[in-house]
């Protein structure tokens, strides 16, 4: 197979170009030039953003794309556009955030979605990948795959959930640990979302899939008991209600990342159909894997994980943390 990445150096991407070169695929990465991509990739730079941005693809034939664009759709519109002619599929890396924040607990596919047209703006985050999909979808028909993933952790990640959580934890002594225990989560390993979407690319699938674990694929407490486990933490959790977080002005997702409380909001993002991947062959590592790789490659690193370029720095402050333990 012959695959083009346009990204493919940060998290996602590269997850994909890893899984493909593992498989002993011809890949090409498209970027701008400011991180490293993995060996073994042909490469080629250009920026998306500027106008003749993808002169560097105006040659070359390839069996598939995968794009992981979460700017504005005309992006998306010209990259279809240019390689139309020359390529057999196009999976976009959506997200199920095209439904907008609050959706049926149990939502599949079919939910409605976000109000959004190929001309979006891009300022909006659901708006703009609903935007994608209408956009690959209006050049490709059903040679264009969407890929909506949910919450993506692994190594590698550049938004800083996983990494905080073991930065927190590796510090050791008494955590705060956001209740109830057996708060289902629902997550989607990247090297997982990279190896489902290769397949799906070879069996020819095409229209959305949502990809994420099924829900309760681990809980919170397994997920910090995984935390400290790799990181071989002296740390004590101490787990405390979720409406006292709340009222302390804690913010879910953001301070306290991945976690929500029960609710419509966890319904929305961590209780998702996720029927049609599975019957398709999404297979989902154990949560102990995903924690102890991420720690694996933060330590390689320094322990600093990198930072997405627009996206806000997530965790407690420690200050918070200090004075509701001392509550």
């Amino acid at each position: 197979m012959r695959l083009l990445v346009l990204g493919g150096t940060e998290f996602v991407g590269r997850a994909v170009v890893e899984e493909a070169l593992a498989r002993g695929w011809e890949t090409t990465v498209f970027h701008r030039g400011r991180h490293e991509p993995p060996a073994g990739v042909e490469v080629r730079k250009g920026d998306r953003t500027e106008e003749g941005g993808l002169a560097a693809l105006e040659t070359g034939e390839w069996d598939a794309v995968v794009d992981t664009w979460s700017g504005a759709p005309a992006a998306v519109t010209a990259a279809s556009r240019l390689l139309s002619d020359r390529i057999d599929r196009y999976a976009y890396i959506s997200s199920r955030s095209v439904h907008g924040m609050i959706i049926p607990s149990g939502a599949d596919e079919t939910a409605p979605t976000v109000e959004s047209s190929p001309e979006d703006d891009g300022t909006d985050y659901a708006r703009a990948k609903r935007g994608g999909e209408l956009a690959a979808e209006a050049v490709l028909g059903e040679r264009a795959l969407f890929v909506r993933a949910g919450l993506i952790l692994g190594p590698h990640e550049n938004i800083g959930r996983l990494p905080w959580w073991l930065g927190r934890i590796a510090q050791g002594g008494t955590v705060l640990a956001p209740g109830p225990r057996d708060l289902p989560l629902q997550y989607i390993d990247a090297r997982d979302l990279a190896v489902w979407t290769l397949d799906a690319i070879e069996k020819g699938l095409s229209g959305p899939f949502n990809l994420v674990s099924p829900t309760g694929h681990t809980t919170m407490e397994e997920l910090l008991a995984a935390c400290r486990e790799a990181t071989g933490s002296d740390a004590v959790f101490r787990w405390f209600d979720p409406e006292v977080i709340v009222e302390a002005g804690v913010r879910p997702w953001m301070d306290l990342p991945v976690w929500l409380p029960p609710g419509e909001l966890h319904g929305s993002l961590h209780q998702g159909d996720v029927g049609r991947a599975l019957a398709t062959g999404l297979r989902c590592r154990p949560v102990t894997e995903t924690v102890a790789d991420t720690w694996a490659w933060l330590e390689s690193i320094g322990g600093t994980a990198p930072q997405r370029e627009g996206w806000p720095r997530l965790g407690l402050d420690p200050e918070v943390e200090a004075r509701l333990l001392a509550s």
